[in-house]
């Protein structure tokens, strides 16, 4: 019952007034009491946490909080890309040359998803990841490689749920939900970082306006939700071998190497 009434805060119910209300809900004083149950609900790590649970004024507060610097060990290397989040890696894999993914027996559209013939035609051939952030995770984003950005932009006006129901069952939300894209120029070719909000929108803020990203610093946070995807060009990554998929992952953990 619990986790069915945080998980309201943060998902989408998909309407706009109901959104807005526990926006401001989660987002005011009033919701600090609920910080204490919010984390024995999804069994949060405080140890980690930066600063102390009281230092903490909202509920939204604690959701975007920081970590201790030595939280996360990040495997650095430029021929490396690391996990930009904690979470799920839910599913990997290779884009067809229907520039589809498949992810949990559901096929969505990379022309969609970047709302571009000629940007997700970069992309045919390569790979992807899809790293899957529930109500418990630390919810900012890292860079996972030393890279230049080309270009960002954002697509989508609403947004549905993110978690494993609503990929199963919901209406292509990986391709179709407010999402905001980064393109990076990185050592071998390109990657697309696609931060898909899981509130009804502009659930992704970034922490600063470099065009430069350096591998395992801090770029972005959701403010509600959600999950991050990774396409890879053609001939330019593979995945670590022996490894369990569906796996949790935490920030700076090798996913694969830039080749």
């Amino acid at each position: 019952m619990k986790q069915t009434i945080y998980r309201s805060f943060i998902e989408l119910t998909n309407k706009k007034w109901s959104s807005f209300i526990l926006r401001k809900f989660v987002q005011s004083p009033m919701s600090a009491p609920f910080i204490p149950s919010f984390i024995k609900t999804f069994n949060i790590n405080v140890d980690e946490i930066e600063g102390s649970v009281t230092d903490y004024k909202t509920l939204h507060e604690f959701f975007i909080r920081k970590l201790k610097d030595e939280a996360r060990n990040i495997q650095y290397g430029d021929s490396l890309a690391v996990s930009p989040v904690d979470g799920l890696l839910a599913s990997t894999g290779m884009i067809t040359d229907k520039l589809e993914i498949e992810v949990k027996g559901k096929k969505y559209s990379v022309l969609e998803m970047l709302g571009s013939k000629e940007k997700a035609s970069n992309y045919n051939g390569g790979q992807f990841a899809v790293l899957y952030l529930s109500p418990a995770n630390y919810h900012r984003i890292h860079s996972p490689i030393n890279g230049k950005i080309l270009e960002r932009w954002s697509l989508g006006k609403h947004s549905y749920p993110v978690n494993h129901l609503g990929l199963t069952y919901g209406k292509e939300a990986l391709s179709k939900n407010f999402r905001s894209i980064t393109e990076l120029l990185h050592s071998t070719g390109k990657i697309a970082v696609v931060n898909v909000g899981a509130m009804f929108v502009n659930s992704v803020d970034y922490v600063h306006d470099r065009t430069d990203w350096k591998q395992g610093e801090e770029v972005a946070y959701f403010s509600f939700g959600s999950t991050v995807i990774l396409l890879f060009e053609k001939n330019t990554f593979e995945f670590s071998t022996a490894k369990q998929i569906p796996r949790e992952v935490k920030v700076g953990e090798i996913l694969g190497k830039l080749t």
